[in-house]
C-alpha cells in the first residue's frame, strides 16, 4: 500500500483500490463540472445577454431528457452492463461541452446552440448518471452506502472548493466558452480512469418479459414501497424550488450585485466549503439523528439560504449574503442526497436497481422543469428576488411537511439486509 494511505483508518473505503479509482474519477469529473456549472450560464447571461426566461428554458432543456427517457433507460440499464454506459457518458459529455468553444470560434454560437448542448447534457445525465449510481453498489457493500456517498460528496466538495476559483480564472483569461474546453479534457481523463475499473456484474436472466412489462414492473416496485414514494414526493418538491432559484442566481449575482464573472467564480468557493463540511460530518449526523431527519435538515438549510438572499440588501452585504446562500445550499444538498441515494438503494434488490433508479430520478425531476420555468417567469416579470423568495419559502414549508410525515421522520437507520432480500 502506498505510504500516502497509511494515515487512513484500517477499514477506510479509500484503501480499496477499485473504490479509490472510482473516487478519483468522480473528483476529476466534478472539477470539470464546476467549470461547466459557471461557464455555461455565464456564456448565456453575459456573452449572449440571455433574459431570465431564456435562462429558465436553458435549465429546462437539461431537465427534459429525464422526463422523456428516464423510465425506458431504467429498463435498458437492467439489461446491460453499467460500467461501459458510464464510461461512454463521460466521453459524450466531453464532446458536448467542447462544441461550445468550437461554435464560438465558428461564429455560430447562440442560445439555440446552448439549448441543444443542454439537451445532450441532460440525456447523458439521464442514462449514464443512473448507471454511475448503480456502479457504486457494485463496488461498495450496501451497509456502507451512506459512507460511500459521503466520500463521493467529499470528492465533489473538494472540486467545489478548488473548481470555482479555477473556473473564474479560466473564464477571465480565456472567456467562458473557451473555458469549457478544459472541462472536456478533464472529462476525457475521467473516462480513461473509469476504463481501468474492474467490477463483477452478473446480469439477471431474462424471463421473456417484454420491454413494457419490465418498465411497469419498475413503476410498480416504487409505487408499492411507501418509503420510496415519500422520498420521491419530498425530493421532487425540493427540485422544483431548487431549479426556480438556480435559473436566477447567476443573473442576480451579475446584474443585481454587479459581480464580475471572476468574482462569481470566487464566490462559489463558499458552495465548496458547505459541501466539504457536510461531506465530512454528514455520515455522522445521519448515524446520530437518522437518515430521515437528516433529509429534513437539508431541506431547511437550502430554504433558509434562498430566503435570506431574497431579503439581502445590495452592496457588500449582498455579496456576503450570496456566499451564505451558496454555503447553505452546499450543506443542504449533501445532507439530502447522501441519505436519499442510500435509502433508495438499500431497499432495492440488484435486478431492480436500474428501473428503481431511473423511476425515482424521473419522479423527482418531473417538477424540476416547471420549477425552472416558474423561476424564469418570476425573475423576468416580477423580479429576481421574487424567484429566490418563492424558493426559500417553499423549501422551508417542505421541511415542515416532511418532518410531520412519519415515513420520513421515522427513518432512523438504513434497512437491514434481510429487508432487502425480502423486497
Amino acid at each position: 500500500m502506498s505510504s500516502k494511505f497509511f494515515s487512513l483508518a484500517p477499514g477506510d473505503l479509500l484503501r480499496d483500490a477499485v473504490y479509490r479509482r472510482l473516487w478519483s474519477s468522480i473528483l476529476i469529473s466534478s472539477l470539470g463540472g464546476q467549470i461547466t456549472m459557471l461557464a455555461l450560464p455565464l456564456t448565456a447571461a453575459v456573452l449572449l445577454q440571455a433574459s431570465p426566461t431564456q435562462m429558465g428554458l436553458l435549465q429546462a432543456m437539461e431537465i427534459l431528457p429525464f422526463v422523456l427517457f428516464s423510465l425506458p433507460a431504467g429498463v435498458l440499464l437492467d439489461r446491460v452492463r453499467k460500467l461501459p454506459v458510464y464510461v461512454a457518458g463521460e466521453s459524450l459529455l466531453a464532446v458536448a461541452v467542447a462544441s461550445v468553444p468550437l461554435a464560438a470560434w465558428m461564429g455560430a454560437l447562440g442560445m439555440g446552440w446552448l439549448y441543444v448542448v443542454g439537451f445532450v447534457l441532460g440525456c447523458v445525465y439521464t442514462v449514464a448518471g443512473s448507471a454511475a449510481q448503480i456502479v457504486l453498489t457494485q463496488v461498495v457493500p450496501r451497509e456502507r452506502l451512506v459512507e460511500a456517498h459521503a466520500k463521493n460528496a467529499l470528492a465533489s466538495s473538494g472540486a467545489e472548493v478548488a473548481g470555482p476559483g479555477l473556473a473564474g480564472a479560466l473564464i477571465k483569461m480565456l472567456g467562458a466558452p473557451l473555458a469549457l474546453a478544459v472541462d472536456a479534457a478533464l472529462l476525457l481523463a475521467s473516462a480513461a480512469i473509469l476504463r481501468g475499473i474492474r467490477v463483477s456484474e452478473t446480469l439477471a436472466a431474462r424471463r421473456g418479459e417484454d420491454f413494457w412489462t419490465e418498465l411497469k414492473a419498475g413503476l410498480h416496485f416504487v409505487r408499492e414501497r411507501r418509503l420510496l414514494v415519500s422520498l420521491a414526493t419530498a425530493c421532487g418538491g425540493w427540485q422544483l424550488f431548487h431549479n426556480a432559484a438556480l435559473v436566477v442566481q447567476i443573473l442576480f449575482a451579475t446584474r443585481e450585485l454587479q459581480l464580475s464573472p471572476q468574482t462569481v467564480g470566487l464566490s462559489y468557493v463558499a458552495l465548496g466549503a458547505g459541501t466539504v463540511l457536510a461531506s465530512v460530518f454528514g455520515h455522522r449526523i445521519s448515524r446520530r439523528i437518522g437518515p430521515g431527519p437528516c433529509l429534513v435538515l437539508g431541506y431547511a438549510a437550502c430554504g433558509v439560504g434562498w430566503l435570506q438572499l431574497a431579503l439581502a440588501p445590495t452592496g457588500r452585504y449582498g455579496v456576503v449574503s450570496f456566499g451564505v446562500m451558496l454555503f447553505a445550499f452546499g450543506v443542504g444538498a449533501v445532507l439530502i442526497f447522501i441519505n436519499f441515494l442510500s435509502l433508495r438503494q438499500a431497499v432495492t434488490p440488484a435486478p431492480m436497481l436500474g428501473r428503481m433508479t431511473s423511476t425515482m430520478r424521473w419522479l423527482i425531476l418531473l417538477p424540476a422543469g416547471p420549477g425552472a420555468l416558474i423561476g424564469g417567469w418570476l425573475g423576468e416579470h416580477v423580479g429576481l428576488r421574487s424567484a429566490l423568495g418563492f424558493s426559500g419559502v417553499g423549501a422551508c414549508l417542505l421541511a415542515v411537511l416532511a418532518w410531520r410525515h412519519e415515513a420520513i421522520r421515522g427513518v432512523r437507520e438504513l434497512p437491514k439486509p434481510v429487508e432487502v432480500a425480502a423486497a
